[in-house]
Parts: C-alpha cells; sequence; structure tokens
C-alpha cells in the first residue's frame, strides 16, 4: 500500500504550492480582482498531464503501473465502491458550506456557472482522450482506462472547493484535496485504473477548473443568463449547460 501513500501526498503537495504561490504574489505583486494569480500552482496539473502521457508509451512507467496493480492486488480482500460517491464530495460541499451560511467567494450564479464550466471542460476533455487512446483497464474489462474520470472529478470539485472557500481557510481545501487524493487511490485500489491514468486525471481536473476561473474572469462573468438542466440517455447522465 506504500504506493498509494506516496500517490496521496504527492497529488496533496498541489494545494500547498497553490497556496504558497498566492502568498508570495501577493508579497510581489499588486493584487487584482481580474488578476487570476498562482502561476506557478499551474505548473502541478500540468506535470500530472504530461506524466500520464508519457505513461502510455513508456516501458518505465508500464512497469511501474505494473508493480503497483500488483502490490494493490496482494492488499484487496473485498473492493469498495466508495470513489462512485466520494467524487462528487468536494465540489457539493462548496453548496452545503453555503447552505449553512459560510459564503463563497462568488454567489450561487457565479459559481454554479464556474462549476458548470469546469464540468464541460473536464467532461470533454476526459471523454475524448477515452475514447481516442482506448488503454485496457487494469482488470481488463474495457478499453477507456485512460485517463481516470472519476479522479478528475474529484479534484475538479477539489480545486473548485479551495478557490471559492480560500479566503475562509486553507483548511477546506485541504479537505477537498485529500478526498480527491483518496477518490484515485481507490480506483487504483478498485482495478479500475493505472498509476498513470488516476494521476493524469488530477491533472486535467485542477487544470479544468483553473481555465473555469479564467474564463470566467475574462468572458463568463459578462454573461446575463445561462440555465443548467440534468440529462438522461442510454444509462449516462449529466448536466447541459446552456449560455
Amino acid at each position: 500500500m506504500k504506493y498509494i501513500l506516496i500517490f496521496m501526498l504527492l497529488l496533496s503537495t498541489s494545494i500547498s504550492i497553490s497556496a504558497i504561490d498566492e502568498r508570495l504574489s501577493a508579497d510581489v505583486y499588486p493584487v487584482d480582482d481580474n488578476r487570476i494569480s498562482d502561476y506557478i500552482s499551474w505548473i502541478v496539473p500540468i506535470s500530472f498531464i504530461t506524466y500520464g502521457v508519457i505513461g502510455i508509451e513508456s516501458d518505465d512507467l508500464k512497469l511501474f503501473n505494473s508493480e503497483i496493480k500488483e502490490e494493490v492486488n496482494e492488499h484487496i480482500d473485498e473492493k469498495f465502491t466508495i470513489d462512485d460517491v466520494s467524487q462528487y464530495v468536494p465540489f457539493s460541499a462548496v453548496y452545503v458550506l453555503n447552505s449553512l451560511g459560510i459564503d463563497g467567494k462568488h454567489s450561487l450564479r457565479d459559481r454554479t456557472l464556474i462549476l458548470g464550466t469546469a464540468y464541460g471542460i473536464m467532461g470533454t476533455s476526459v471523454l475524448t482522450l477515452k475514447h481516442s487512446i482506448t488503454l485496457k483497464r487494469p482488470d481488463g474489462s474495457t478499453n477507456n482506462s485512460f485517463p481516470s474520470g472519476h479522479t478528475a472529478t474529484a479534484f475538479m470539485g477539489a480545486e473548485f472547493l479551495y478557490q471559492e472557500f480560500k479566503h475562509e481557510s486553507i483548511w477546506f481545501g485541504i479537505a477537498g484535496y485529500t478526498i480527491a487524493a483518496g477518490t484515485g487511490a481507490f480506483r487504483m485500489y478498485n482495478d479500475r485504473h493505472w498509476f498513470t491514468d488516476v494521476v493524469a486525471g488530477a491533472g486535467f481536473g485542477i487544470l479544468s477548473t483553473k481555465l473555469s476561473y479564467l474564463l470566467y474572469e475574462k468572458k463568463l462573468r459578462h454573461i446575463t443568463s445561462f440555465s443548467i438542466s440534468p440529462y438522461a440517455n442510454d444509462n449516462k447522465y449529466g448536466l447541459s449547460v446552456t449560455f
């Protein structure tokens, strides 16, 4: 299980890097409401995605994936599908905290717009790659292993939670990232994803939220109306966003 612990530690550092860079930015640069800070933290998701992409063809990383799979399988007594639920916990927490009277950075309308945009970016990129790369899952069930959609959703929500409540306390973000890292770990524990799938999924999730906030600052906050509605089709569920 040591590889899972290493994974959780690795991914959880992203929240620390964001926080450190933001403090440095506040000291060195003037604060501007229209400015997306923490440029350094963008390196984290890009590095995760790069690692995952390289792992598709790298023999060394494939071997590392197999070693992790073997060690995890040695400790599996029973599968836990908690990751099917935990992926949604971080972004759901934003609305729960607001209902408890803890105000986020943006209004209900704006943060929902940001979340919907992030979900659209993440979902489009992840599903496109899953159907383009066709990497077989560790359990051999399907050929859509790369990247991990569950992990991407969890980290998208973790970054969303952090961005909305970092002015209140960094611990909201740490909690979100811990749950997200646990989601990724359970994807490996349940033999559904390779290590590189999970790392790349984390990168896509974080990057999607960061891009969404960037789009919001540049364009989306000027939108006068939008709607979000659920849809269900052939056992597939999601949200439809109309601007």
